[in-house]
């Protein structure tokens, strides 16, 4: 999964992040550009599913199957129903039908989100296969009626084009229907980049994007930012820092950890 937020003028902070499945990663990545060679670089020996946003960029990744992101096609809906005049009844436009066939598949992806994988699968095809070929059917009907340029012509075109994408959930029941992880992910960055004004240098996002990476997995991980970061103070300085299986025992995710690092459980 990968998002993506401005850092002042001419600098990106990406973010790629895991899936369900496996321990929860995420790594921060400063790019002067938002240039298509970037995540390529970045995924050189990544292959497999790869959940995105409509960005053109991961489209010539070799080996890589792009997932696309339901909540992107629902939020055009949502601006689309934005732009009517305030006091109209929207339950009837069209674009709260395009509305409704994205908060159906959200809803049927909470019902089976405890599952186990191969049931997930059986019930997607039974469940949220007919709504994704009635929502379909339905953004080919409304593109005929739309106007291109309008929010909801601009929602029906963005589903159509991402089409093969938006549906490549179904492939596979470990995959989702959104990019909101990444989503999520970003938001901290977001919120306080205002602060970060020792980011106007390339070393300095760079060292920002470190920092996050580390302390954003070990949150994702249980893991209390500050006493693991006071571990690693502790530990590094007398770590080989060229021994991978050391190094490995003091990622956030390592089971080598001390009590003392992990957030505790309230009873």
């Amino acid at each position: 999964m990968d998002h993506t937020a401005k850092l002042l003028i001419t600098a990106f902070i990406g973010v790629y992040a895991t899936g369900k499945v496996g321990p929860p990663i995420f790594l921060y990545d400063y790019r002067t550009t938002r240039a298509k060679k970037h995540p390529q670089n970045f995924l050189e020996k990544f292959k497999g599913f790869l959940h995105v946003d409509g960005y053109s960029g991961y489209h010539d990744i070799p080996d890589v199957t792009l997932v696309g992101c339901i909540a992107h096609a629902r939020r055009k809906f949502a601006d689309a129903l934005k732009a009517v005049p305030k006091g109209t009844d929207v339950s009837n436009l069209p674009a709260s039908k395009g509305l409704e066939y994205c908060n159906e598949l959200f809803k049927l992806e909470r019902k089976f989100k405890d599952l186990e994988p191969d049931e997930r699968h059986k019930l997607r095809k039974e469940q949220t296969q007919p709504v994704l070929d009635a929502f379909l059917e339905y953004l080919e009907t409304s593109k005929k009626q739309a106007l291109p340029k309008s929010t909801f012509g601009t929602a029906i075109n963005y589903c159509l084009n991402q089409w093969t994408k938006l549906k490549s959930f179904m492939a596979d029941p470990n995959l989702e229907i959104s990019n909101n992880r990444a989503e999520r992910a970003i938001k901290p960055f977001v919120i306080g980049r205002k602060n970060f004004l020792f980011s106007n240098t390339p070393r300095g996002a760079t060292a920002s994007a470190i920092i996050y990476s580390v302390v954003e997995t070990a949150k994702a991980n249980k893991l209390s930012p500050f006493h693991y970061l006071n571990y690693l103070f502790e530990k590094m300085p007398n770590t080989n820092l060229e021994n991978v299986k050391e190094l490995d025992k003091l990622l956030p995710f390592s089971d080598s950890l001390p009590d003392s690092c992990k957030i505790p459980i309230k009873k």
